[in-house]
């Protein structure tokens, strides 16, 4: 009886050393658009490439289409942004909700000042309320589709599931381009990548963490449930790993780049045979990204696989009702099979009373000093529980229940 009675008592501390942060699963931005006949004309004026710049660093050095300045960043496209969760900002506390996001690393929301039509319909950040907010001084910008969001930095404490981070640098948006964030769920952008992505907006939210001494381990973890809508279990833990959420060890896999959480693939499997990526490749980890994307040669030749055939806007369709004839996919991460079936990878929205399926990968083309560059969004992130630890550089997944 006193073993048992130590065993949960070494079990309490440790849980309480883990922070967990409850995430919301809403529908789409994308799939609101549709479902209002809205999204062909959207992403007509939203164009060019909104997943190309968002990792326009990627990309060789004086492509005319990325030529940023300091004060600009990557292209964040959130278009197909499912889960966030809350946190506040200020003494007294003020609250939001955000997109935690492994594919960047800055802290943003809307502010008080902001003349946007899209910050109307969000929470704003109101300095002069808060006793513990500091002025930065500098200026920001987000380098968007369809214009700059606009900004100024500012230090506050930030608080997340009952933690406290003291003296945050974070953005405060003045100006909100176009009508994405008119109509998305979430206020702003908690970046969880390497603090490389960071040199404009300071340094992000886990590196503070970790400065303060807040988490037990420099670790955390996603679990994104496959549940629908609503109330879908799915959580950002910090500190650690939930072993009951995920079945069997850990696979690891060493960060091949300090910046994106970027891991190596050895290899993209379909049909038993390995036509893509069949000497290594790279790819990036991203939570903020719903899609697997890759080269345009080898997604185009998937879609063809899975007979998905494209839209006048650049998606592509398959007939739901022959799902299970498709093949299952594959991808080798160091030394390990992670297959997706098609129900896992094809995605489905209902429109009135027909249901569509598309299908979960899209071709992009980034170009890093590594070779091409594969993206694993949340097609593959709600299949596999996902681990990153900053104390080793490397990247673990396991299979999520």
């Amino acid at each position: 009886m006193r073993s048992v009675l130590l065993l949960l008592f070494i079990w309490t501390c440790r849980s309480s050393a883990l922070i967990r942060v409850p995430l919301s699963k809403v529908p789409t931005i994308r799939s609101q658009l549709r479902s209002e006949g809205l999204l062909q004309n959207f992403l007509v004026e939203h164009r060019p490439d909104m997943f190309g710049r968002r990792y326009a660093q990627c990309f060789p050095v004086g492509t005319p289409s990325l030529r940023l300045g300091r004060s600009s960043e990557k292209i964040y496209n959130f278009m197909d942004a499912q889960y966030f969760g809350d946190i506040t900002l200020g003494s007294p506390e003020q609250n939001f909700s955000v997109v935690f996001d492994t594919g960047s690393s800055d802290l943003w929301v809307p502010s008080a000042y902001c003349v946007s039509q899209a910050c109307e319909s969000h929470k704003r950040f109101k300095a002069f309320e808060s006793t513990t907010f500091r002025h930065d001084g500098r200026k920001f910008g987000i380098n968007y589709g369809s214009g700059h969001l606009l900004g100024v930095m500012g230090r506050d404490t930030l608080m997340m599931a009952g933690m406290t981070v003291k003296r945050q640098e974070f953005g405060e948006s003045v100006y909100e381009p176009g009508t994405a964030f008119l109509r998305a769920r979430f206020d702003g952008v908690l970046g969880m990548g390497y603090p490389a992505l960071a040199e404009i907006l300071g340094n992000p939210v886990f590196d503070n963490m970790l400065a303060q001494k807040l988490l037990e381990q420099p670790i955390f973890s996603f679990y994104l449930s496959r549940k629908s809508n609503g109330n879908s279990e799915s959580e950002l833990l910090l500190g650690g790993t939930d072993e009951r959420l995920y079945d069997g060890p850990i696979n690891w896999l060493p960060v091949t780049a300090k910046a994106y959480w970027q891991i190596k693939i050895d290899s993209v499997v379909v049909q038993g045979v390995s036509p893509f990526c069949s000497r290594g490749c790279q790819a990036i980890v991203d939570t903020g990204t719903s899609l697997i994307t890759g080269p345009t040669d080898d997604i185009l030749d998937i879609q063809q696989l899975i007979g998905a055939t494209p839209t006048n806007i650049g998606e592509f369709v398959v007939d739901c009702a022959r799902l299970s004839s498709f093949p299952h996919i594959t991808f080798v991460l160091g030394g390990k099979d992670y297959t997706l079936s098609p129900e896992q990878y094809i995605r489905k929205e209902m429109l009135g009373d027909r249901k569509l399926c598309f299908s979960g990968f899209q071709a992009v083309d980034m170009i890093s000093s590594e070779g091409p560059l594969w993206i694993l969004g949340d097609v593959f992130l709600t299949q596999y529980y996902s681990v990153y630890d900053r104390g080793h550089d490397r990247v673990g997944f396991a299979t999520a229940k």
